[in-house]
């Protein structure tokens, strides 16, 4: 679900590390850097970058900034051409019977077999449109927290390293003992240490 999306699901990280001075120009300039780039008219296979929660097609965020009061609200949009395994066997198994027929062979070897495989992936991905994917995020500057708007496990972490590469932080997931701990007051945080596991039967 998306950040302005009716319902959503999320989850909590902390941004590890000291923000960077004049840090807006930092992150506009970090931004731009590693914003989202088209693939829709190149043979690339995969595409990852920030663009605008508004718009997936906003990589220049021209219609709206990715700064908002204490907030770094941005989508990370990845896209990827993929094709399935099975319609890979089919037209990788047409071709190869393509080719013992012309060659008047009654079997391939198995580098053939490899290399007529690939080249087949490579002529079905250059045929297939790119398939987008895009995930919402909240940066709240004045605790260094963050929500990210998917809860699939590929996507976190493909997000924890994109954003590690863009601003050079890291971030660890709040499970709630970790969240609680970062949400109580310091002289009340000492009460965690003391809780103990329980099994609910």
């Amino acid at each position: 679900m998306a950040l302005l999306g009716g319902s959503t699901s999320f989850v909590r990280y902390a941004v590890e590390g000291e923000l960077p001075d004049n840090f807006f120009e930092f992150a506009a300039k970090q931004i731009a850097a590693n914003s989202f780039r088209d693939i829709d008219d190149t043979a690339d296979e995969y595409s990852i970058g920030w663009v605008s929660v508004q718009s997936m097609f906003d990589s220049e965020f021209a219609y709206a900034s990715h700064a908002v009061a204490d907030y770094i609200v941005l989508s990370l949009r990845v896209d990827e051409r993929k094709v399935s395994p099975a319609v890979l066997k089919k037209f990788t198994l047409k071709e190869e019977e393509r080719i013992k027929k012309e060659r008047q062979l009654p079997r391939l070897n198995r580098q053939q077999r490899v290399d007529i495989k690939e080249s087949t992936r490579q002529l079905l991905v250059r045929r297939a449109a790119p398939v987008p994917a895009v995930y919402d995020l909240c940066w709240n500057l004045a605790d260094n927290t963050l929500l990210f708007f998917s809860t699939n496990g590929k996507a976190q972490e493909l997000f924890e390293r994109f954003f590690k590469d863009t601003f050079g932080l890291s971030i660890r997931m709040q499970v709630p003992f970790l969240a609680a701990g970062h949400l109580m007051d310091p002289e009340d945080a000492d009460m965690l240490a003391e809780l103990n596991q329980t099994v609910f039967i």
